[in-house]
């Protein structure tokens, strides 16, 4: 088949497409994400040539994806979740594709930080939360726990009143900070 400069552009803007994933629709109920600044892997200085460059190093020894359990997020989410995905200081665990939307997210460490920071810049409404870890606070779709200078958020994304999931989020940030 001879396919033209249109046609070929086409063909690649559509290959663009499909390989960009679908865009979510449908409102976030902890607001956009993050922006967090963070290094890529690392190389050493002194790697020896045609060797794999090492990574840096976390910068917090706990696991995102320890903190929550896989039960403890889809009784969160109120829906079956994929198995959670680790990318540097974050777990994410998302709704299946045919649905319904949902999401988790942890952060831990300086981008948990970053991410409240950032709410409290754009004057999202936050409120503090009493007796969790050594100050907490949440906004809808969210919560911040920091207990021993390490912090952590949790955001939950679903197409449902965010004020639904105050409770079971608060719940959960209580437990994840008496596992700190």
């Amino acid at each position: 088949m001879i396919v033209g400069v249109r046609g070929r552009l086409v063909l690649a803007a559509s290959a663009v497409l499909v390989l960009a994933g679908p865009v979510g629709c449908g409102r976030l109920t902890g607001g956009d994400p993050p922006a967090v600044a963070e290094p890529g892997p690392a190389a050493t200085a002194d790697a020896e040539p045609g060797t794999e460059p090492t990574q840096a190093a976390p910068s917090s020894a706990v696991d995102p994806c320890a903190l929550v359990t896989d039960e403890e997020a889809e009784q969160l989410a109120g829906t079956p979740l994929e198995d959670p995905v680790p990318v540097r200081e974050t777990c994410t665990w998302t709704g299946p594709v045919t649905g319904p939307t949902a999401q988790v997210e942890v952060f831990v460490g300086d981008g948990a930080k970053k991410f409240l920071d950032i709410e409290r810049e754009l004057d999202h409404e936050i409120w503090p939360l009493a007796g969790i870890g050594d100050e907490a606070y949440a906004e809808d779709g969210a919560v911040f726990v920091n207990k021993g200078g390490l912090w952590v958020s949790i955001r939950l994304t679903l197409l449902d009143d965010p004020k639904e999931s105050r409770e079971p989020l608060e719940g959960l940030a209580r437990t994840v900070a008496g596992r700190l």
